[in-house]
């Protein structure tokens, strides 16, 4: 009776594919799928498959690079949730082009494994190179494969030889999510078929995130009670942009002289810019505006938003940014670079401003207007909270459920085209 009990705990529907994915390694990496996807598990069982990149040799180089590919655990339990993190050989260079290979290679056994517990549908999350060794690890245990576009694939589609490789990927999926519409056209314009593709966005946790005591926040973060306080949060890496609002400061503080900038985030594995942010504040004078509050868990951020009076993000490119809406729970307008899906949570003249990427003046010229600004705080709350996580989860369990439910069909499929190509 006790094996039955164990094995009926074990069971699972779905298998969650991702490279990036929280760990005791990398905390806060690839969090916004988390928060997604455990939010799923409370409706059908689910185990994560995270790999780990890693080769021969690569302990050297954290003698120099301490934080070079952290290795996390072969087994987690988050959440009573089962976070799985095998290593598949990756060599920096030339060699990463084989990474889609060698993931699914370095993950198939686990996979089998998983299968025998039930997994009915791998969902895999970025479509290179996780999409790519999901639908090679679908093909060859006969399970459909849903891939959710998260906003890489822009500059990846710029590359001609990766390009074909997500336009092979997206044609594999069972289905194609994307958190926004601008992704979604991208993956129809790169193959995939119009009617499997469908935008399911992010969503926001409120009883997180919410405005907390302002005098409470600033003291805190030792921020005076009377400045005007700008806000960013996100990995310290160029394409964020922090060192483009760094650049508009002076300005800004010809008509704000009592303005003060936080940044809250730290290193990722797209980079780390802090010494050069930092070098960039001390070159024009700011130290004693510009607040480095780290890398801050998600209960502490409504904290550091509360303290501030604008958020600002000047970034490259952007899928669907989760920080907006954290933000606006915590009833901060949003200043934001009109790029990717950027334009479909900032949506409406209330919420905040947009101004074309690349165009220093603009941005200085969005920022003084919006701190001067009688913001209604209220409108900003509550269109967070119509965008609470309940409906994304909901409207993405119904889409999975599809598959899941009717997976004895689609395995039926995959035998009879790999009996076709054998008895050729």
């Amino acid at each position: 009776m006790a094996e039955n009990r164990t094995a009926e705990s074990n069971r699972i529907d779905l298998v969650v594919f991702s490279a990036l994915f929280p760990s005791a390694a990398r905390p806060g990496a690839g969090l916004f799928i988390r928060e997604r996807m455990f939010r799923v598990a409370q409706h059908r069982p689910l185990a994560v498959v995270s790999p780990q990149p890693w080769f021969p040799g690569q302990s050297l180089i954290r003698l120099l690079r301490p934080g070079y590919r952290p290795q996390a655990p072969a087994l987690e339990i988050q959440q009573g949730i089962r976070v799985y993190h095998p290593r598949f050989l990756s060599v920096p260079g030339l060699l990463r082009r084989f990474d889609g290979w060698s993931m699914a290679l370095a993950s198939f056994g686990l996979m089998r494994r998983l299968r025998r517990e039930g997994a009915r549908l791998i969902d895999a999350h970025f479509t290179y190179p996780d999409g790519e060794a999901a639908t090679r690890l679908g093909r060859w245990l006969g399970l459909p494969v849903t891939v959710t576009l998260r906003g890489t694939e822009v500059p990846h589609s710029k590359n001609p030889a990766l390009r074909p490789r997500l336009t092979r990927t997206l044609q594999a999926a069972a289905r194609v999510f994307s958190v926004s519409d601008s992704l979604r056209r991208l993956a129809i314009e790169l193959g995939a078929a119009a009617e499997q593709a469908e935008v399911v966005g992010n969503g926001v946790d409120t009883s997180r995130f919410h405005p907390v005591d302002r005098a409470a926040a600033r003291n805190k973060y030792g921020l005076p009670m009377d400045a005007r306080v700008l806000v960013s949060v996100g990995a310290l890496v160029e394409r964020k942009g922090m060192h483009r609002v760094i650049d508009c400061l002076p300005a800004l503080l010809k008509s704000h002289p009592g303005l003060h900038y936080v940044i809250v985030g730290g290193a990722s594995p797209e980079g780390d810019n802090r010494a050069e942010l930092a070098a960039q504040v001390a070159r024009l004078g700011l130290a004693e505006r510009v607040h480095f509050l780290g890398a801050l868990p998600p209960d502490d951020l409504k904290w550091a938003l509360s303290a501030c009076d604008i958020f600002v993000l000047a970034t490259r490119n952007e899928g669907w940014a989760n920080v907006f809406l954290e933000a606006m729970a915590c009833g901060l307008p949003v200043v934001t670079t009109d790029v990717g899906g950027n334009a479909e949570v900032v949506c409406r003249s209330e919420l905040g401003t947009l101004v074309p990427f690349g165009d220093d003046a603009a941005l200085q010229q969005a920022l003084d207007e919006a701190l001067t600004k009688d913001w209604d705080r209220t409108a900003i709350l509550d269109y967070a909270r119509d965008n609470h996580w309940d409906k994304r989860v909901a409207q993405l369990c119904h889409a999975l459920g599809r598959f899941i439910d009717d997976s004895s069909e689609f395995e039926q499929k995959v035998l009879n085209e790999q009996f076709h190509v054998r008895s050729k």
